[in-house]
């Protein structure tokens, strides 16, 4: 079992930053990928940011330019760096990673995700 704890949430003004942290704890073998993702009120989730082992990025288009996620693999925490944050990145905000796991006397590997508790960020003037 995997639990993701996010922080970093909050209320910040137009035009302001926030950084998310994401920490995955547990027993697993290797993270494959993590990433963010946010739902506001009436809305559908969506995909905000991801980042893979490889290292490789994908951004939303209503994020680029102004978001930027990073890992540290020896925490195994990922995060979310906001900057000009506008109104409409109001939302609730969750991690997601993906990891695999072995279990003893099986070859066989597990490929799990797990959702954060999800963080609050507001953005409003």
């Amino acid at each position: 079992q995997v639990q993701l704890v996010e922080s970093g949430g909050g209320l910040v003004q137009p035009g302001g930053s926030l950084k998310l942290s994401c920490a995955a704890s547990g027993r697993f073998f290797s993270i494959n990928g993590m990433g963010w993702f946010r739902q506001a009120p009436g809305k559908e989730r969506e995909s905000v940011a991801a980042i893979i082992s490889g290292g490789s990025t994908n951004y939303a288009d209503s994020v680029k330019g102004r978001f930027t996620i990073s890992r540290d693999n020896a925490k195994n925490t990922v995060y979310l760096q906001m900057n000009s944050l506008k109104p409409e990145d109001t939302a609730v905000y969750y991690c997601n990673v993906e990891v695999s796991t072995y279990y003893s006397g099986s070859p066989r590997r597990f490929e799990n995700s797990y959702w954060g508790q999800g963080t609050q960020v507001t953005v409003s003037s």
